[in-house]
């Protein structure tokens, strides 16, 4: 059994470089699991995803923890025994550490102020969620953005320990479960104490800003999420351009956009209510083309939305004594149809044509509507036939 690996992580959570000795190696499907005698290589957990970067010049994609051993999972493989040389990917480790940071304070005033329990943690690829086992209103996410923005502030140090077991059984801390032994506890004075195996910022200040960016009901309590230091402040720079881009076309200063989108969709509703009527008046007209008595109608029109294929075929049952058909769309595309009558139970009708035209549909006696594959030619003859 391999001996557990040397955590440099915990040592020195900014060390950026080190060296160490491959003690294992193996072939993994088209990847390869290095063991080193020693790693700064976070593995996953704890909600934090692991690091990534380089050993000599072959690639860290992954990094997980068994029985104490830590598994760099990589594109190429290494000697055993070779000294090598490993580089993590500091940006992307500083931002979660940013991240996991901040999560701790947030965390810890929802706990203080609010009595409620972080039941879930994920770090993901654009936001971090937080699940609470309770609800938590605007006006109380409000508070706790800016008690936490507080905190950053301040620059408090984030200070972590293992406390003796005599310690851990008086010490009031948050854990998602009970916890014996070794236990690494992570305190931001006056803002949390917490069980956590993850990396974290030395000091609050290097979080550098604490953002939610919305909330949601989750299995009885409360999905936060939320983005910490360069992830927050590029957030805001794509909303910014966005809602820049929004002010030029609306012609409205960017404090006012909100109302300028109520005005337009106020005019877009109109528009439609508008076009309907219009829509309605055509297909009158175009109803009373077709001769009272008429038995059987089978038309093709441009462009007609459901509803439209739906108001126009019923018109046009009331003009024939037989079926109604209305198409819209193409050969290549296919069409959608309504078929309806005034005196016939027209979904043995439906369901024929269906079959007979690879389609889907239904409906109810009186009116059945899908989407057919064939040509105008096909489907007329099949109502001519009918």
């Amino acid at each position: 059994m391999e001996r557990e690996t040397e955590k440099l992580f915990y040592q020195n959570t900014y060390l950026r470089t080190f060296t160490a000795k491959v003690v294992g190696c193996e072939k993994q499907d088209k990847n390869y699991h290095i063991v080193l005698d020693r790693t700064a290589f976070y593995p996953e957990g704890g909600g934090q995803p692991a690091d990534t970067g380089v050993i000599n010049t072959v690639n860290v994609l992954d990094v997980h923890e068994k029985g104490g051993v830590i598994v760099h999972k990589t594109d190429k493989p290494l000697a055993v025994g070779a000294a090598v040389t490993c580089g993590i990917n500091w940006p992307r480790r500083f931002s979660l550490m940013q991240q996991h940071s901040g999560e701790h304070i947030v965390s810890g005033i929802v706990h203080r102020f609010y009595k409620l329990d972080n039941v879930g943690f994920h770090m993901g690829a654009k936001a971090i969620t937080i699940d609470f086992n309770g609800e938590l209103g605007e006006s109380d996410l409000s508070l706790v953005e800016r008690l936490a923005n507080g905190a950053v502030y301040r620059n408090i140090e984030i200070k972590t320990e293992y406390p003796s077991a005599e310690e851990l059984e008086i010490l009031n801390y948050r854990s998602k479960k009970e916890l014996s032994g070794k236990v690494r506890i992570v305190t931001i004075p006056g803002y949390d104490v917490c069980a956590c195996c993850g990396t974290h910022v030395a000091r609050t200040g290097e979080i550098g800003v604490i953002k939610i960016l919305s909330a949601q009901r989750y299995k009885g309590g409360t999905r936060v999420s939320m983005l910490c230091g360069g992830r927050a402040v590029a957030d805001y720079a794509e909303k910014e351009k966005s809602v820049g881009a929004v002010s030029v076309l609306l012609s409205a200063k960017p404090e006012e956009i909100g109302q300028a989108v109520e005005r337009v969709l106020e005019e877009n509703a109109a528009l439609k209510q508008q076009l309907t009527e219009i829509r309605n008046q055509m297909f009158e007209k175009r109803a009373e083309s077709v001769q009272e008595g008429t038995k059987n109608v089978c038309l093709f029109e441009k462009d007609l939305a459901p509803n439209d294929l739906r108001a126009f075929c019923l018109l046009l049952c009331a003009r024939c004594t037989g079926i109604a058909a209305v198409f819209s769309g193409d050969d290549t595309q296919g069409y959608k149809y309504a078929v309806g009558s005034a005196n016939e139970d027209v979904r043995a009708c439906g369901k024929e044509f269906n079959k007979a035209f690879n389609g889907r549909g239904g409906g109810s006696k009186e009116l059945v509507q899908g989407t057919v594959k064939g040509s105008q030619k096909q489907i007329c003859q099949f109502f001519e036939n009918m």
